[in-house]
C-alpha cells in the first residue's frame, strides 16, 4: 500500500480501501475556505454487509492470539502514527478546521497515547483463581465480539483511537463509522493500524449517516456499540442496542460548571475557563461552559478574561501561530449564532465577541456573557460553540446546588486555594470526570466519562477494559458429585 496523506476511498474494509459510488455523496466541506477538499460514499447495504462480514471472520483469529501480540501490533501502531503526526494533524485540520497548533499536540498525539497505552495493557488481561476448599473456581477474561465504534465529528482521529485501542487489546474486532461531517481522519487509523500488523478485518471504517448507524449496531453479529455524540443520538442508539441486549458505552453531551471561588489564582481560573469554552472553538462535549465565580472577583475575572481574548488569532490553521479556528460547518456556526441572539434578547450582558469574524469561514469571536441566570438558554443548553456564561455566587452551599442543576453530568471543576473546599466540592459533583485548579484534560491513564445524560460507562484507562470484555466463571469440581437423587 502507498503512503499518502488524504485516504484514496471511502471505505477500509479487511484491510484495504474500498468504494462503492452507488452509495449517498458526502462532500466534505472545509471550515475555512468553505471548499469541497473531498467526497466519501455513504455505504450501501453491500458495503455493510461487507464490512460486518470481515469483521466477524477476523476476529476470532485475532482473540486467539495472546495479548502480548495483540499489544505489540497496538505499540507498532502508536510508533508510526507519532512518526506521521505532522501529516495527521494537517489532515485533521483541514478535515475540522483546528488550528495547526493544536491539531499537532491534541489528536493524532492523542490516539497515539492510547494505542500504546492498550497495547501495553493487552498482555496483562489475565483472570483469577478462587480457591474454594478442594473446589476451586478460575475466570477467563473473553472477548465481546464485533464492536461498532459511533464517532463524533470534533476528534475524529482521537475517538477512532480511543475506541479502537481497547476494544482490539481486548481480541474484538470493530467497525467504525465516523461522523458525515469530518470522514477523512478514522481512514487514516485504519490504515496504520493494517500496517501495524492488524490482520485484515479486525479494524474496518465505512462512512454514512444515521441509517448506516443503524444498519451496523441492530446487526446479530455485534455484541457491542461504542456512541459518542448527543444526548438525542445517544437515546436512540441506546434504545436500538437494548433490543439485542448489546453491550453499550455512551459518551454524550455536557452543560458542565466551573466554580471559581474568591481565593483561586486568578489567571490560573482564567487560563481554566479559556480551555473549557474556547479550545477547539468551544467544540468540546466536557467544556465547562456555565462559569460560577464568587461576587467579590467577578469584576477581576471579567476584566482579565476580557485582555487575555485579545490574544486569539483567527485566520488560515495551517499557519502555526493561528490559535483559534472556525466552527466545523455552517449548520453548526448557525446553531451558536441563534444562542448568542437568544442570551442578548434573555437579557444577558455580552462581554466579548458575539460576531462572525469575516466572510469567508465559519469564524466566529470567542464570546462571553456575564450577568447570566440559571434559567437562560446559555446557561441551559449545549451549545458546543465558543460561548460562556458567567454567573455569580456567593456561598458554597448554594453554588454546588446551582452545579448540580442540569440533566447532564459529563465534567466539573473548581478552583479554590483552599484544598479542603475543593475536595468537598468534587465529592459534591455529580459529574463522571471532575477538575481541581486545571480543566479539560483527559489522559487516557484516567477514566473519562459522565453521569445522568451525558452517558453510560467510561473510555480510557484500565476501566474500559471492562466495558470491551467480559468474564467467564469456570467451576472445577475436585470431589465426587452429591445430588438428592
Amino acid at each position: 500500500m502507498t503512503y499518502s496523506i488524504q485516504p484514496t476511498a471511502s471505505h477500509f474494509i479487511d484491510g484495504d480501501y474500498v468504494e462503492d459510488i452507488s452509495g449517498t455523496p458526502i462532500p466534505v466541506i472545509c471550515p475555512v475556505s468553505e471548499k469541497q477538499i473531498a467526497i466519501v460514499y455513504s455505504a450501501t447495504p453491500a458495503i455493510i454487509e461487507q464490512a460486518l462480514a470481515a469483521a466477524s471472520r477476523a476476529q476470532g483469529e485475532w482473540a486467539a492470539m495472546n495479548g502480548t501480540r495483540r499489544g505489540r501490533v497496538l505499540r507498532r501502531a502508536a510508533d508510526i502514527m507519532r512518526e506521521r503526526n505532522y501529516d495527521l494533524s494537517v489532515l485533521e485540520t483541514n478535515d475540522t478546521g483546528k488550528p495547526l497548533q493544536e491539531t499537532l499536540v491534541a489528536d493524532a498525539t492523542s490516539g497515539a497515547d492510547a494505542l500504546e497505552y492498550f497495547g501495553g495493557l493487552a498482555g496483562s488481561l489475565t483472570g483469577e483463581y478462587i480457591q474454594l476448599n478442594d473446589d476451586f473456581v478460575y475466570t477467563r477474561r473473553e472477548a465481546l465480539g464485533v464492536c461498532v465504534g459511533l464517532g463524533a465529528w470534533n476528534y475524529p482521529t482521537q475517538i477512532a483511537s480511543w475506541k479502537a485501542a481497547p476494544a482490539l487489546a481486548c481480541g474484538n474486532s470493530m467497525i467504525f463509522k465516523p461522523s458525515e461531517q469530518t470522514p477523512l481522519c478514522a481512514l487514516k487509523v485504519a490504515e496504520i493500524l493494517f500496517e501495524a500488523g492488524a490482520p485484515a478485518g479486525i479494524f474496518n471504517v465505512v462512512q454514512g449517516m444515521g441509517e448506516v448507524g443503524q444498519a451496523l449496531i441492530t446487526d446479530p453479529r455485534v455484541a457491542k456499540v461504542s456512541l459518542t455524540g448527543s444526548v438525542p443520538t445517544g437515546r436512540k442508539v441506546y434504545a436500538a442496542a437494548a433490543a439485542g441486549i448489546r453491550h453499550v458505552t455512551m459518551e454524550l453531551g455536557g452543560k458542565s460548571p466551573i466554580v471559581i471561588f474568591d481565593d483561586a489564582d486568578l489567571e490560573d481560573a482564567v487560563g481554566g475557563a479559556i480551555l473549557g469554552n474556547f479550545y477547539s472553538s468551544g467544540q468540546v462535549c466536557s467544556n465547562g461552559t456555565r462559569v460560577f465565580v464568587q461576587s467579590g472577583i467577578k469584576e477581576a475575572f471579567l476584566s482579565r478574561l476580557s485582555e487575555r481574548i485579545k490574544g486569539v488569532k483567527m485566520g488560515d490553521p495551517l499557519d502555526e501561530s493561528v490559535n483559534f479556528g472556525p466552527m466545523v460547518s455552517k449548520h453548526q456556526m448557525e446553531i451558536v449564532q441563534r444562542f448568542i441572539t437568544k442570551g442578548i434578547a434573555e437579557g444577558a450582558r455580552l462581554v466579548a465577541g458575539g460576531k462572525r469574524q469575516g466572510d469567508v469561514g465559519y469564524f466566529l469571536q470567542p464570546t462571553v456573557f456575564a450577568n447570566v441566570t440559571d434559567d437562560m438558554a446559555i446557561a441551559t443548553d449545549e451549545i458546543f460553540g465558543p460561548v460562556m456564561s458567567v454567573l455569580d455566587f456567593d456561598n458554597e452551599d448554594d453554588v454546588l446546588t446551582r452545579a448540580n442543576a442540569t440533566d447532564f453530568g459529563l465534567a466539573a471543576g473548581v478552583f479554590t486555594n483552599d484544598l479542603t473546599r475543593a475536595h468537598r466540592m468534587v465529592a459534591g459533583f455529580d459529574a463522571g470526570t471532575t477538575y481541581i485548579n486545571t480543566y479539560n484534560i483527559a489522559p487516557v491513564e484516567a477514566p473519562f466519562g459522565g453521569s445522568k445524560l451525558s452517558g453510560v460507562g467510561r473510555e480510557n484507562s484500565k476501566a474500559a477494559i471492562n466495558h470491551y470484555s467480559q468474564l467467564k466463571s469456570v467451576y472445577v469440581g475436585m470431589g465426587p458429585v452429591e445430588a438428592p437423587f
